[in-house]
């Protein structure tokens, strides 16, 4: 059952939008924020409230500007929900058609890849203003913002009790050095947030967005594999790896393995097959960069 809290939340948000003859539901699938369903006369949408509880992680902050601008500029371009209403601690945007590609056995994957492929590639093709995580405050360079970011999420390990591997980026700075634009980057298009009918129909969750190497998405595409073998993909966004780029794809995938082991302290995960999972994948990208 919702909270009073929550309840009063979520009618003031359908308030402040306008819609009327509404009824709302629970979304499952959410590890962060509470989703719901919303039908209206005004059409079908999705809402998504931020916990109460203070951040988890430091970059756990303000995520529904981070989302709402991921919408507002991805939509122009991809088929990212449209922002319909928007603060600091919710979002309501249009529900896209479609389900997650998650465990899908009944779509044409390589289609859905490829097509996948070439909304990616526009989303990137956006420019942002700095490097780094909007809510936090932008850089200069893109060595400087993901440094800065590698060191945040070790700190926060740190501070929950959990041990990562050492690691030093800075023996790999000019690889880094190499990235010269901030594009959008979503950083969590795992397939559950990538939904599919008969082909793509939504890139969704952008509040992890930042503005990086566009390489750092490549991480979640083929989370705990290589976007290597998946040639559907890489096709159609028309990418070639350098030895480079290898390094830097091998870096973000240790900083999103050491983020996915931190995080599971403040949600309280126990899940002891997960933790072996992620920590396999962490030692495989530190091995790269050894």
């Amino acid at each position: 059952m919702l909270s009073i809290i929550t309840l009063a939340g979520v009618q003031r948000i359908l308030e402040a939008a306008g819609l009327t003859e509404v009824t709302t539901c629970p979304l499952g699938g959410g590890t962060y924020n509470s989703v719901f369903r919303v039908s209206a006369r005004e059409g079908e949408f999705v809402l998504k409230i931020a916990p109460d509880a203070p951040p988890g992680l430091t970059y756990e902050r303000h995520l529904m500007r981070t989302e709402a601008m991921f919408c507002r500029l991805g939509s122009a371009v991809a088929p990212v929900p449209e922002v319909v209403y928007a603060d600091d601690t919710a979002l309501l945007a249009t529900c896209l058609p479609g389900e997650p590609l998650f465990g899908r056995s009944d779509v044409d994957r390589p289609q859905v890849r490829r097509e996948l492929g070439a909304a990616v590639r526009a989303v990137h093709g956006i420019t942002g203003p700095g490097f780094g995580y909007p809510q936090l405050g932008l850089h200069e360079t893109w060595t400087g913002a993901f440094f800065g970011m590698f060191d945040a999420v070790r700190a926060d390990a740190e501070r929950f009790g959990v041990d990562l591997p050492t690691t030093d980026l800075t023996r790999h700075a000019k690889a880094f050095d190499e990235v010269e634009r901030p594009a959008l980057v979503h950083f969590d298009l795992w397939d559950g947030n990538v939904l599919a009918g008969t082909g793509l129909t939504g890139l969704v969750d952008g509040e992890r967005a930042f503005w990086g190497d566009p390489v750092a998405e490549f991480v979640s595409l083929a989370l705990f594999g290589e976007i290597e073998d998946d040639p559907d993909f890489l096709d159609s966004y028309r990418f070639e790896f350098t030895d480079s780029a290898r390094v830097r794809l091998a870096a973000y995938q240790a900083y999103l393995y050491s983020i996915m082991l931190t995080e599971r302290v403040p949600r309280g995960s126990t899940d002891e097959g997960f933790e072996r999972l992620v920590r396999d994948a962490l030692g495989r990208a530190l091995g790269v960069l050894a």
